[in-house]
């Protein structure tokens, strides 16, 4: 008979334990970190009257990068003072998404729930913080009742815009990016399990042999596809953080 066995879903997205409470997709968050930090400390530590080469060149590539496409795209120069904050949130989701396709390892840290949750909440305190520090705590009654909303109206609009930003802003970068990179994930599992059961298939099958070559394709393929998704997720988070920002200081600036 063609055994072809999906292992348990919770095999797929936890693994044992290395210490207690500290398993391998923990691991995995701790190495993007010490990654993006040394790619930095060495990047610092070459001559800048010297022609950027290395760790300097990629560096420069990914600040100039980040400036470029989020910074300057949302909160314009006078933005450029959040490029440090949104260069380390897009370094260290794609340093957490990019081993998902990585042999062995095959499994990005972002797709459970504990670190994209984390970097959500963590971008919600900075985006409420930076408000209240612009606006005041004027700043809750901006992100409430928008301008021109009529009296009859505000208890409603009121309370569509506290779940929307206040509970509904972190609930979905959390799931959108966790979603994203568990469906490539589970795929990948689903692909490479197919082509080792029709390599590995008993001599009484061995026809199947040859058809391995179609999931090993879209193995292939989707490992490609996941890569592009690992830079994507991270840009779009990047991106969305440098939004909420730009939305906490528009009430100050219209001020001034």
């Amino acid at each position: 008979m063609f055994g072809l066995e999906f292992p348990p879903i919770n095999e797929i997205l936890r693994w044992q334990d290395i210490a207690p409470s500290f398993n391998k997709v923990a691991l995995i968050a701790v190495a993007a970190a010490l990654i993006g930090i040394i790619l930095f400390l060495l990047a610092s530590r070459k001559d800048p009257s010297v022609a950027p080469t290395g760790s300097r060149n990629l560096a420069e590539i990914i600040i100039e990068f980040i400036e470029e496409s989020v910074v300057m795209q949302t909160l314009g120069k006078s933005g450029l003072k959040w490029t440090p904050f949104l260069l380390s949130l897009f370094i260290f989701i794609f340093l957490c998404n990019i081993p998902g396709v990585i042999p062995i390892i095959q499994m990005p840290a972002t797709a459970r729930i504990a670190i994209p949750l984390s970097l959500a909440l963590l971008v919600w305190v900075i985006y409420i913080g930076t408000g209240l520090k612009h606006q005041g705590i004027g700043y809750f009654g901006h992100l409430l009742w928008p301008p021109g909303v009529p009296v009859a109206l505000k208890p409603l609009v009121g309370g569509i815009e506290f779940i929307s930003t206040i509970i509904v802003t972190p609930f979905s970068l959390t799931v959108r990016l966790m979603a994203n990179m568990l469906a490539g994930h589970i795929l990948l599992v689903t692909f490479a399990l197919l082509t080792e059961a029709l390599l590995l298939a008993e001599t009484s099958q061995i026809f199947l042999v040859p058809m391995s070559i179609l999931p090993f394709g879209m193995l292939l393929f989707l490992t490609a596809f996941e890569i592009l998704v690992a830079f994507l997720q991270a840009y779009i988070f990047a991106i969305l953080a440098a939004v909420y920002i730009n939305n906490s200081t528009m009430g100050h600036a219209e001020e001034h």
